[in-house]
C-alpha cells in the first residue's frame, strides 16, 4: 500500500472551517476504489494545523487518485486556504492494514 501523512498549516481564519472546506475532497477520495483510507486530525498543539492520514491499494490507485477531477478541484481550491505548502511523508508499505501496537495491547 501506499501510505502518506500530510501536514495541512490552515491560515488562522479558515482553520475551525477546514473540515467543511474540505469535504467534497475527502467524500470523493474516500469513494476511490483504491482508497484505503483518508482520515484528518486537528492538532493539539496548534489549531490551525491539520493531519492528514490516508493510504491507498497500490500505485495505480495512488496515481488514479492524483489524476481524478476531485484532486485536481482541490489543487485549485484548497491552496488559497492554506498559510504554506502543506508537507508530506509518503512510503510504500508490504502490508494492506493496520498492524497492532503491540507495546499496547489492551489485556482483559
Amino acid at each position: 500500500m501506499i501510505f502518506i501523512t500530510a501536514k495541512f498549516r490552515v491560515k488562522p481564519e479558515h482553520a475551525d472551517r477546514w473540515p467543511e472546506i474540505t469535504r467534497e475532497f475527502t467524500e470523493a477520495t474516500r469513494a476511490e476504489p483504491g482508497c484505503l483510507w483518508f482520515d484528518w486530525s486537528r492538532s493539539l498543539d496548534d489549531p490551525a494545523e491539520y493531519v492528514l492520514v490516508e493510504a491507498f491499494r497500490d500505485d495505480a490507485a495512488g496515481a488514479a487518485h492524483v489524476q481524478s477531477p476531485h484532486f485536481k478541484q482541490a489543487q485549485e481550491a484548497l491552496p488559497r486556504h492554506l498559510a504554506e505548502t502543506p508537507r508530506i511523508v509518503n512510503a510504500t508499505l508490504a502490508q494492506d492494514g493496520w498492524s497492532e501496537l503491540g507495546e499496547m495491547a489492551v489485556r482483559d
